[in-house]
């Protein structure tokens, strides 16, 4: 890790699948989810509402903490399921389940994820997004109701998880894989750099 990286990452997710990613980074972590509203306008674009969303999360981590009290980069994140123009959020049952994962087979979607990065030592901030295509192998409805049985479905957007089992159902992606997952790695550390935070 490079010396000059003495602050910490600051997570306002309490996500799983994010808190492994940023793990992989080498950086000192502490997760503080946000709890924020999640309701946008829905004139937003896509990308629109990622941004916003990622940068509510971020904005009320630093409400909560204070500005300049840290040494920390809050880290905001909002990740969303889009197929033809409508979002696929987390299924509320399974029914919901295998409404979703129907709808998805044999077909192309886009996984959007918005990144906001905030200094809370200078309230510099940065927020950006990134898309990845996603296109899923043609699945009869037994295959789905497997998959469903497996539990994974049910707190994820899109009701799949292309880290898990999921990855058995995805025929193959055009774009950032870790994206999918919740939280670009590569833009991230882009928008640490442009914070004064290297990672290599």
């Amino acid at each position: 890790m490079n010396k000059a990286n003495t602050r910490r990452i600051i997570l306002a997710s309490s996500s799983p699948r994010r808190q492994e990613l940023l793990q992989s980074l080498k950086l000192p972590l502490l997760i503080h989810p946000s709890n924020a509203d999640e309701t946008v306008d829905e004139k937003l674009s896509r990308a629109e509402v990622v941004e916003a969303l990622a940068l509510r999360k971020a904005s009320a981590v630093k409400d909560q903490l204070g500005a300049g009290s840290d040494q920390g980069i809050v880290v905001g994140s909002d990740t969303i399921v889009v197929l033809d123009s409508q979002i696929l959020g987390k299924p509320a049952d399974r029914h919901d389940a295998f409404r979703m994962l129907r709808a998805l087979q044999g077909r192309t979607h886009e996984v959007y994820t918005g990144v906001a990065c905030i200094d809370l030592l200078t309230g510099a901030q940065r927020v950006k997004h990134r898309t990845t295509r996603v296109h899923m192998k043609p699945l009869d409805d037994a295959q789905i109701e497997r998959y469903i049985a497996t539990g994974e479905p049910m707190d994820k957007a899109g009701s799949y998880a292309i880290q898990g089992m999921g990855a058995t159902i995805v025929d193959f992606i055009e774009g950032d894989y870790f994206n999918v997952v919740g939280l670009p790695l590569s833009l991230l550390s882009d928008m640490l750099a442009e914070l004064g935070l290297n990672i290599l």
